[in-house]
């Protein structure tokens, strides 16, 4: 069976189509790089303006980073979406949010992980966050057996799909836009009024509403790139792409009142699509 073929039990919760969003830990940041002889918050500071001077951003390397907020999407067999859900860090703390998560992965009998840059930055950090904690993750790091069937080899698609790495072939060339790009290419929401930059200020700021917000719309564009990407490689048609699609449009509608992430992203996604359908450059060229 293709390790993207949807199950003939649809009802079946096959995919984890997850995202999430992390803060460095400054405590460590101050234990690395001063020995602990500055107060962590302007050890933090400092490191971020040497890293925008050298590297022209402030982003710190994953390894300092503790998660704050999960978003994840369970989704059937049959592509469609079970159910989505925020780990938070205001309940139990990155431990939790980790230990929930792996928890999760084994209860559904290990759902293959859809991710964007999700080889590069969220499976490492919830690995080394297990690390942090003293978990354990035997079946994640299971090495019985010929490499190509290890969890974490990276062409194994049959735990873990990183849709970035389809998309530019394995590293082989660039995708400079990211999710935003691969979610408005099809007149998604994609980015909306948050960026990834913003997450720790607005940790700082004690706005965590607005970062889980923000984490649920990225994890809804990663499952429509996921969609897409399922048609490209044949394993649905165009048509049941659509009906996905409205299946999930009138799920955010339904659930908008009580999910604020779900009306912003619906009004993103309108706006998208309206701009594309008045500007459509290459409309002139079709039959």
């Amino acid at each position: 069976m293709s390790d993207l073929n949807p199950l003939s039990d649809g009802e079946s919760i096959r995919f984890f189509v997850f995202d999430i969003e992390s803060v460095p830990d400054p405590t460590l940041v101050s234990l690395v790089r001063t020995g602990g002889s500055k107060d962590p918050d302007e050890a933090l500071r400092e490191y971020q303006a040497e890293l925008l001077e050298k590297k022209n951003t402030d982003f710190v390397p994953y390894v300092y980073h503790q998660p704050i907020s999960l978003a994840l999407a369970k989704i059937k067999g049959d592509l469609s979406i079970d159910e989505l859900i925020v780990l938070k860090v205001e309940d139990g703390g990155p431990r939790k949010i980790c230990e929930r998560f792996w928890q999760g992965w084994r209860y559904y009998d290990k759902p293959q992980f859809v991710t964007f840059n999700g080889r590069g930055f969220d499976l490492p950090l919830m690995e080394l966050t297990a690390y942090r904690y003293g978990l354990s993750l035997p079946d994640w790091f299971e090495d019985a057996g010929p490499s190509y069937n290890h969890p974490r080899n990276r062409y194994n698609k049959r735990f873990h799909l990183d849709l970035n790495a389809e998309l530019t072939n394995f590293g082989s060339t660039t995708f400079d836009g990211g999710l935003n790009l691969a979610s408005k290419t099809l007149r998604k929401a994609g980015k909306i009024d948050t960026r990834g930059e913003m997450v720790q200020d607005l940790f700082n700021q004690g706005r965590l509403d607005d970062v889980h917000r923000y984490c649920r719309c990225d994890v809804l564009d990663t499952y429509f790139v996921f969609l897409r990407y399922s048609v490209l490689r044949g394993r649905i048609s165009a048509k049941r792409e659509k009906e996905l699609v409205e299946e999930t449009r009138a799920f955010l509608s339904r659930s908008a009142e009580e999910e604020p992430a779900y009306r912003d992203y619906l009004d993103a996604w309108r706006f998208v699509d309206e701009f594309a359908q008045a500007h459509d450059f290459f409309g002139r060229f079709e039959s």
